[in-house]
């Protein structure tokens, strides 16, 4: 690991030297090694392609395709993940070789042994639209770039007249969840087009992939292969297993480029995304544009400080753009979760929603720097629920399918805290109704015991308590959604649900804590566990345990510090959180990393807690440990994110934490200030508004806030509203290197923490 550390920083120090522009600030490889499950390849803003190397496809670690603990490369698939904790896509995987033709990839331990090659990460340029790497083996190079539906292979060949590109349609990222292909079918159209399709199932059960390639040159011979039994002459196949191979003849460094698009509807949209680009062959000219699309998107947050930490901050605003991604046609058509073809007229549908992850940052972030794109976000998700036989928002959905991954039913923070912002022109009656319909499922994961004993039992489903916290926090935001519309019978009946909270806790340890179906605790009890073993429900908390859940109470903070004893106790047990000794704790989970005594930064639900401190008098104690959440657990190493990157949540954490303030609550438009890293921030709030942060004295000496001034008037309370931020200003920050413990101390009646 240390050798890949320096690595990382040498490349880091080629590539920033000279940065003039947003883009070159930003570091791909931040979060490809450890367990951040990034990818290094390519993508525009929101792109439907996120073109990438892959360098592995089972276990844990594979999540992304690639990781920077390998050494060689099974080839270039057209669709990754970014960060995430399951295991799907890898789409239409392309293989450039040279001599002997292999049929299967090989194995990491033995690349001779199939069509992986080994590479160098001295080899190897990342930057946003751009991925070059050497393939060492076949003497290769290869470049990536896409643009918004088409994805761009440029393959620089030696001489030869056994050059030969692969395409393998059975290559899944298989990881922990088994993905498989279920059938598909090729046809080669003519010696330079190929189109076809492919039905997986793993995380995603049912999940229709059709592609069109074109080749710039055209290919001398092909075959197909059916499973191990090779077709030449054959033009068209339909099984479940398939592979095919494309033979040139080629000349000292000549390229060859391949242009794949794809489509959830049909071979022929995916044709036509492919013609949709007008740019013939010009690899240049795409990688330019992707550069110019990523500069334009990136710019609108400008920021001044240490090299180091505008690296950070512009990685992982780069991190935050990626999804949620494009998922219609150029035609706008796409397949719905009915398996039915759609089209969105007036509108742009997208994929991937990693909402137990994004609710709580990204999502909030995007009504700040991407408003444009937040009504947009709410039709999509108020579209999954329309094509839902289930009658649900989306859980954790992407493409044309749900997973029903995580828990609680985290659309509706996002749709409320949209509407509530004046940021979505979603009918009100119809979205809650949507609310109200997936928050009554009472077949869904313990909805139903939830709504008559007002909590989920642990006897009855696994993760009772986290279930329980997240259900209450969900539905204060259907009642605020709900009085902002005028419903006043839904808002009475949700606040009331909201208060569920208090269920689960147990006043004598002073835990949120799992129930029986009978009303008894759950036992034995271990705030530390993450996992107990009695019983066939042994895990009380969702990666997670009781240090690390009982604070998720973000719509009634004043109502947790109640139940926990007061301000000081309160305090004191925030304190005692992040002083824990966990070196003999073993948690059991893999998602809990980036610890700080109990506090688990590379999971989500601790992301919130480090703020608690100003939510209850002493600000200056958030500044402390923000400021020790930001210098050591990011970095501008591949392993520089302390746990899953999540689709941009833990970027977005940074990214709020940088300019100095976080949406405790993620709906309703409170931000909590906390402690800025960067010396100036601007950030375009509008068409023509601007919202500027800057940090006098900043440095790493002194962490602490002295005094704060809002549009040049001094500004004594811990939170920043929603409209003061868009309407444009200043916020000054004058820091020092000790604590003002006058300073933010004197109003802690915050909005949208109070339950009500």
């Amino acid at each position: 690991m240390k050798i890949h550390i320096l690595l990382g920083l040498m490349v880091s120090t080629a590539i920033y030297a000279e940065a003039k522009d947003p883009i070159d600030y930003v570091d791909p490889f931040i979060g490809t090694g450890y367990h951040g499950h990034t990818f290094p390849g390519v993508a525009v803003p929101h792109g439907m392609l996120q073109v990438s190397p892959d360098t592995r496809t089972v276990g844990w670690d594979a999540c992304g395709g690639y990781h920077y603990d390998d050494d060689s490369i099974i080839g270039f698939s057209q669709t990754h993940f970014s960060g995430t904790g399951c295991t799907d896509l890898g789409d239409f995987l392309l293989m450039p070789c040279v001599g002997p033709f292999h049929l299967y990839s090989g194995e990491a331990d033995d690349p001779d042994g199939g069509y992986r090659s080994r590479f160098s990460h001295a080899s190897e340029v990342a930057s946003p639209g751009y991925y070059k790497v050497d393939l060492a083996d076949d003497h290769i190079k290869v470049e990536l770039t896409a643009s918004q539906r088409v994805a761009f292979h440029r393959y620089t060949f030696p001489e030869s007249n056994d050059a030969h590109i692969l395409l393998d349609l059975t290559h899944c990222m298989i990881g922990n969840q088994g993905t498989t292909v279920l059938d598909g079918s090729i046809q080669v159209v003519n010696n330079q087009l190929i189109t076809g399709y492919r039905n997986t199932t793993g995380w995603a059960k049912n999940r229709k992939s059709y592609f069109a390639a074109r080749f710039s040159k055209p290919f001398k011979s092909y075959a197909l292969f059916d499973n191990e039994t090779r077709l030449d002459g054959r033009d068209e196949l339909s099984a479940q297993q398939i592979r095919s191979v494309f033979y040139f003849d080629t000349q000292k460094d000549e390229p060859v480029v391949v242009k794949m698009a794809i489509s959830g509807v049909s071979a022929e949209n995916a044709l036509m995304n492919l013609d949709s680009d007008t740019s013939q062959w010009d690899f240049d000219k795409v990688h330019q544009l992707a550069r110019a699309s990523w500069n334009a998107v990136l710019g609108k947050s400008t920021a001044e400080g240490e090299p180091s930490t505008l690296r950070t901050f512009y990685t992982s605003l780069y991190h935050t753009l990626i999804f949620p991604a494009v998922y219609q046609d150029v035609n706008g058509e796409y397949r719905g979760l009915d398996q039915k073809i759609h089209t969105a007229e007036g509108w742009t549908n997208y994929t991937v929603f990693s909402l137990w992850d994004t609710f709580r940052a990204l999502h909030p972030l995007y009504t700040l720097i991407q408003q444009e794109e937040v009504d947009d976000l709410v039709k999509s998700m108020m579209a999954h629920y329309e094509q839902n036989a289930n009658q649900m928002l989306p859980i954790w959905s992407y493409q044309h399918n749900e997973t029903t991954c995580m828990i609680g039913y985290h659309s509706v923070p996002v749709i409320a805290d949209a509407y509530l912002k004046g940021l979505t022109d979603v009918d009100a009656e119809k979205m809650i109704d949507a609310f109200v319909t997936t928050s009554t499922r009472k077949d869904y994961d313990g909805l139903g015991l939830y709504m008559d004993k007002g909590y989920v039992p642990q006897d009855r489903y696994m993760q009772g308590a986290s279930k329980t916290l997240a259900y209450a926090y969900d539905d204060w935001c259907i009642a605020k959604a709900a009085q902002s519309a005028g419903n006043q019978a839904v808002a009475a009946e949700y606040f009331k649900r909201s208060q569920n909270y208090r269920n689960v806790f147990d006043s004598e340890t002073g835990f949120m804590r799992a129930k029986r179906d009978d009303g008894s605790w759950r036992e034995p009890f271990d705030p530390h566990a993450t996992h107990l073993k009695a019983g066939p429900r042994v895990r009380d908390y969702t990666e997670g345990n009781a240090w690390q859940w009982t604070w998720f109470v973000p719509h009634d903070v004043n109502g947790l510090i109640g139940l926990l004893g007061g301000q000081e106790p309160f305090l004191a047990k925030l304190d005692e959180l992040f002083s824990q000794d966990t070196s003999a704790i073993k948690h059991g989970v893999s998602d809990v990393t980036g610890l700080i005594g109990e506090y688990a930064h590379g999971n989500e639900p601790s992301h919130h807690v480090a703020y608690l401190f100003s939510c209850a008098g002493a600000p200056w104690k958030t500044q402390a440990i923000v400021h020790k959440i930001m210098t050591e657990q990011y970095d501008n190493t591949p392993e520089g994110i302390c746990g899953n990157e999540d689709c941009g949540q833990m970027s977005a954490w940074y990214v709020f934490s940088a300019m100095g303030f976080y949406p405790v609550n993620p709906c309703g438009g409170i931000y909590i200030i906390g402690k800025p890293a960067l010396a100036k921030a601007e950030i375009r709030v509008g068409q023509d508004k601007i919202f500027t942060m800057t940090a006098k004295n900043l440095s790493d000496a002194n962490i602490y806030i002295q005094s704060v001034k809002l549009n040049g008037k001094a500004y004594n309370q811990v939170w920043l509203t929603h409209d003061e931020i868009v309407k444009g200003g200043t916020l000054e920050f004058v820091m020092g290197a000790e604590p003002n413990k006058t300073w933010g101390t004197a109003n802690l009646a915050i909005p949208c923490a109070e339950g009500k």
